[in-house]
């Protein structure tokens, strides 16, 4: 049986005294796509900046292609990694986030060849021509000379999403890719993030986008209270919910 391409045991996390994860326990195959939903401060976010080691978990862990993330393994012990390390770890790992994070100064053509030039030591003249495949990809090769605030915000966003891909990472996570979009751009991002899924590229999501879940997710995945509610595909969950605390987030959003 093949190994999934991400397993969380047991995560627990806190902010003093408010806990955040409560014993997360997760699964994704290969080539899953699988969504996050729940309310606000149901843990969503934080479990994906736990995935890759930007929030390091109190209790449990996380392997990513059978690694351990962020901590190396001696006898019953774990010690965490150097920093490096876990850079080294996280070019393996794209992740998207709400608010593009582009930088300012490059334009969008470096912003996309930035991290495997500086982070993975790829050749420039390697690096510019992929980045310009990917550009064409999210459809904004024309827009390779300009800066980010020269944008829309969903074409920023799909730019982000090519420099996430620029590293070729096995994992993709989406961090509420949309949330910060005009209402008529959001189309856009998705059908970028579509035909990834189709491409059969792993992608963990958090997102309020139910249309998005219901027709691209394998998986949805709800949580609260920092825990996993309820887990199955999308008719299962979105359509047929088991328990009482996802019938009533389903009911507020719709």
């Amino acid at each position: 049986m093949t190994a999934p391409m991400v397993e969380i045991v047991g995560v627990h996390k806190s902010y003093g005294t408010n806990r955040v994860l409560n014993g997360v326990d997760l699964t994704v195959a290969r080539g899953e796509v699988q969504v996050l939903i729940g309310p606000s401060g149901a843990g969503k976010s934080t479990l994906l900046r736990v995935i890759n080691h930007l929030e390091k978990a109190e209790r449990g862990v996380v392997r990513v292609d059978g690694e351990l993330i962020g901590y190396l393994r001696t006898g019953d012990r774990l010690r965490e990694l150097r920093e490096r390390h876990v850079l080294r770890q996280r070019t393996g790992i794209g992740f998207v986030f709400q608010d593009f994070n582009l930088f300012a100064n490059l334009t969008v053509l470096e912003n996309v060849a930035e991290a495997p030039i500086s982070g993975q030591g790829r050749p420039r003249d390697e690096v510019y021509p992929m980045a310009m495949r990917l550009l064409e990809r999210v459809g904004l090769a024309h827009k390779a000379g300009e800066h980010p605030r020269r944008l829309s915000g969903g074409q920023q966003q799909r730019v982000a999403i090519a420099r996430a891909l620029a590293l070729e990472p096995k994992l993709l996570l989406f961090d509420e890719p949309t949330s910060a979009l005009d209402p008529e751009l959001v189309g856009e991002v998705l059908e970028v993030m579509r035909s990834l899924a189709l491409a059969g590229t792993t992608m963990v999501v958090v997102t309020h986008e139910m249309t998005f879940a219901r027709d691209v997710a394998d998986t949805v995945v709800f949580m609260a209270d920092g825990r996993v509610v309820e887990r199955g595909t999308p008719a299962e969950v979105l359509e047929r919910p088991r328990h009482d605390r996802t019938k009533a987030f389903l009911t507020k959003i719709r």
